[in-house]
């Protein structure tokens, strides 16, 4: 359970012992509707990656905080009155120990009543764990179940009876099952010899996906997959040449892992000059944004990842009443770039925190909040969003509730841009395909 900083008192119990807490509420925030006096304010913290190798999941944060701000501007209405919501956001540099640091700033020092978190376990682990320290409700979003829960763990090889629920942090996303239904049915698609290379880093999605006995190298094999795991490399390498010697040995038609952007760009360069031709690179992580496909020019057609979220997903925002096409329309024509996954998500964190801060009783208490959070059920722009312990195992169903997951590859268009379709559904079949898995040419 790396990456925290640890204070002592916790925060929580600081403001049940101290009458400053109404004045503590005086920090600045990123941004605030105008201020009635009548209104009390509710803080809600935000740590996002804005900047680093991960920066693409934050794209789109300035464009969603427009939208909330606007959303929000005449307050919010719960059981204890109207408040005015301030979010005070930080960026984490994409470093697990900055992200753990400005989480504790935003509690400490800024004073919030809630966090969210979303992008990766680089950023998700550190602030929930922070949270959990000071004892400050939490929602996060954008990395998978395993990596957040078991990652998190003091002693994760224990095993499900030794793992402990949460009492802070509650988290919404897909899980490796999910991964691991959603790309074998893809490569099923295909005609193979079913040699996979698998591509996994020595950070927490890395070693949460690259797991002997949890992660999906097991569930690849039972499928009937063979995969070559040449062991865990170290983020931003500059040098995959031992990972492409063998699998050429193994005669790997696919590749697959989950990779930093960078990464892929310096593997799947180099995988080309030294003649490595898979039929399919299906890689979580690297391959969400357009901008890591376009650098190939044709070399990015028809690969592949997982889709969490597109244009098509047949759900609306609780907040705006957006679909996701209309969201996506509104983010392309405020930012003049394509739409990305995380837009939706990130938006959805906001929807999450409205509508907790609609039925707490007193969303200056904590406890307030978490009975609040618990007890969520809301349709979301991603889905739906309810800690019912549906569909996830009873050791995480209190802190890990589960959106959809679909497979999609990238294909270029005649204008030499690249549109995600969606070529598999069959892990959530109210979400439309576009098309068919295609084999890289």
């Amino acid at each position: 359970m790396g990456n925290i900083v640890r204070a002592r008192p916790s925060r929580r119990t600081f403001l049940k012992s101290s009458a400053a807490f109404g004045a503590a509420l005086a920090a600045g925030p990123i941004f605030a509707p105008a201020v009635r006096a009548a209104n009390a304010k509710f803080k809600l913290g935000y740590v996002t990656p804005k900047t680093g190798p991960l920066a693409g999941f934050a794209a789109s944060d300035d464009f969603n905080l427009k939208l909330f701000a606007e959303a929000i501007k005449n307050g919010v209405q719960g059981p204890g009155g109207t408040y005015d919501v301030e979010v005070v956001a930080k960026d984490s540099q994409s470093d697990p120990n900055r992200a753990a640091e400005v989480a504790k700033q935003l509690i400490v020092d800024d004073k919030i009543d809630m966090m969210i978190t979303a992008a990766t376990p680089e950023t998700v682990n550190p602030v929930s764990t922070q949270c959990e320290i000071e004892e400050m409700p939490c929602v996060s979003t954008n990395c998978p179940w395993q990596p957040y829960f078991i990652g998190r763990q003091a002693n994760p090889a224990g095993g499900p009876p030794a793992w402990k629920p949460f009492n802070y942090t509650f988290h919404y996303f897909w899980g490796l099952e999910d991964i691991i239904a959603t790309f074998v049915s893809m490569w099923n698609q295909l005609d193979t010899n079913k040699q996979i290379g698998g591509l996994y880093p020595n950070d927490a999605d890395g070693n949460a996906w690259g797991d002997a006995q949890n992660g999906v190298v097991p569930a690849f094999t039972k499928a009937g997959y063979t995969v070559t795991d040449p062991g865990r490399y170290q983020d931003l390498t500059d040098d995959f040449s031992a990972q492409i010697a063998a699998f050429k040995k193994a005669d790997a038609q696919i590749v697959s892992g989950v990779m930093l952007p960078p990464d892929f760009t310096t593997f799947w360069n180099q995988a080309h000059q030294q003649g490595l031709k898979p039929k399919a690179a299906t890689v979580g992580k690297a391959l969400l944004f357009p901008e890591s496909v376009e650098v190939f020019g044709k070399g990015g057609h028809n690969l592949s990842s997982e889709v969490w979220w597109s244009p098509n997903h047949p759900f609306k925002s609780s907040l705006t009443g957006q679909s996701a096409g209309d969201l996506c329309t509104a983010y392309s024509k405020d930012s003049g770039k394509q739409w990305t996954q995380p837009i939706g998500f990130v938006h959805s964190l906001f929807e999450v925190a409205v509508d907790i801060l609609k039925r707490a009783d007193d969303p200056k208490d904590p406890d307030s909040l978490l009975k609040a959070i618990a007890s969520t059920n809301l349709n979301t722009i991603v889905g739906p969003v309810a800690w019912d312990g549906k569909n996830v195992p009873p050791f995480a169903a209190k802190n890990v509730t589960k959106t959809p997951l679909v497979g999609g590859q990238w294909r270029m268009q005649s204008d030499g841009k690249y549109d995600l379709v969606v070529v598999d559904n069959s892990n959530a079949p109210e979400i439309p395909t576009g098309g068919k898995m295609e084999a890289i040419a």
